[in-house]
């Protein structure tokens, strides 16, 4: 591991627990029986130990959108060719996706981030990132995607974006994807560091029927077999960059960064997850630091989301990705904040407790 992703996993620590006791008195005391605003007065306790017992900030909150293509996908694992990744970049810069449509209504900045897409740079844009550490991944099929110098540049990559927004202001962050073939190396990601089987952990990713299922299930246990030292080391950083992607890595540095800098983070669905329990295996810590956004449609999250011992905040059906449920999730964190700074207290409202 190079010594400046060794220096990240160094300044992460966890958050003080000694804080929780008072911050849980404070909505205690709001005008309400407690515990009654459920999981909302959970996320405004982890928002105030994330932020060193400060009131809760949500605002600002920002998506990163990250990008990357895979050798995999030469295996048949999609019903989208490739070039769709890039396609979908241009109309992220061009404002029409779902995450430019969420991210607007939630008032969160959006940056769309190329971390491995094929083809050459991109036409400059504001909102567009160049971090490309290679035109796509090797197929993880037949060997390892990413050699460890790749896989440390995207995750640095990654650090470098929580940075960037924590110099901004930045208090929440939220994490998005992009790139054909991904629930693939996502798949076999679970597998690797939770001891998952294939069988129930693949999904359909973008549509395929069982026919197309099974065959992608065969491509994740080759890969897993391909990769079977890899595996058996236990390396966190090793299997990601064997298994991984680039725009998985990325995320995964967002999330480290996020821990380091004490800004909180809110997960997207499948892959972003995926890049969740890399950060998590990479550095434990960064689960104080985490909230999943919501449960995806993929089959296999819920088994992840168990091992990982999380709960997803919203349930509705999604399996988009690029940061939409991070997006939405927002609201929640942005409400959960306002309860606890601007609930009246029984004493301060003149209201009679409970006896």
């Amino acid at each position: 591991m190079n010594a400046s992703l060794s220096a990240v996993l160094q300044a992460i620590a966890p958050v003080d627990r000694s804080l929780t006791a008072a911050g849980q008195a404070h909505l205690d005391m709001l005008t309400k029986p407690q515990g009654s605003l459920g999981r909302l007065e959970e996320l405004a306790l982890q928002m105030y130990l994330v932020q060193g017992g400060a009131k809760p900030q949500a605002d600002p909150c920002r998506v990163y959108t990250v990008a990357g293509d895979h050798g995999v996908v030469a295996e048949g694992v999609s019903l989208f060719p490739q070039e769709v990744t890039r396609q979908m970049v241009l109309n992220f810069v061009g404002g029409g996706a779902g995450i430019n449509v969420l991210a607007r209504t939630t008032g969160a900045e959006l940056f769309v981030v190329d971390a491995g897409c094929l083809g050459g740079a991109f036409d400059e844009h504001p909102n567009l990132i160049q971090g490309k550490v290679a035109p796509g991944t090797a197929n993880l099929a037949q060997g390892p995607a990413m050699t460890i110098e790749q896989c440390e540049q995207a995750l640095m990559l990654g650090v470098s974006l929580a940075d960037r927004a924590h110099a901004d202001g930045v208090r929440v962050l939220g994490t998005g994807d992009m790139g054909i073939g991904n629930t693939t190396p996502s798949t076999a990601l679970y597998c690797a560091y939770l001891g998952l089987d294939p069988a129930n952990m693949t999904g359909p990713g973008t549509g395929l029927d069982s026919k197309g299922v099974s065959h992608k299930t065969e491509v994740i246990k080759r890969g897993l077999a391909a990769n079977a030292a890899t595996v058996a080391s236990g390396d966190a950083l090793s299997i990601l960059a064997a298994l991984g992607g680039f725009e998985i890595a990325c995320l995964a540095g967002l999330i480290l960064g996020g821990a380091k800098n004490r800004q909180l983070v809110c997960v997207d669905g499948f892959i972003s997850t995926a890049a969740c329990v890399a950060a998590w295996k990479l550095c434990p810590a960064t689960a104080d630091y985490t909230v999943l956004a919501h449960a995806s449609a993929e089959p296999g999250h819920k088994f992840a989301v168990e091992k990982m011992g999380k709960a997803p905040l919203l349930h509705l059906g999604l399996r988009l990705g690029e940061g939409t449920g991070a997006a939405i999730a927002m609201f929640l964190l942005r409400s959960a904040a306002a309860i606890f700074n601007e609930m009246a207290s029984f004493a301060s409202a003149g209201v009679s407790e409970s006896h």
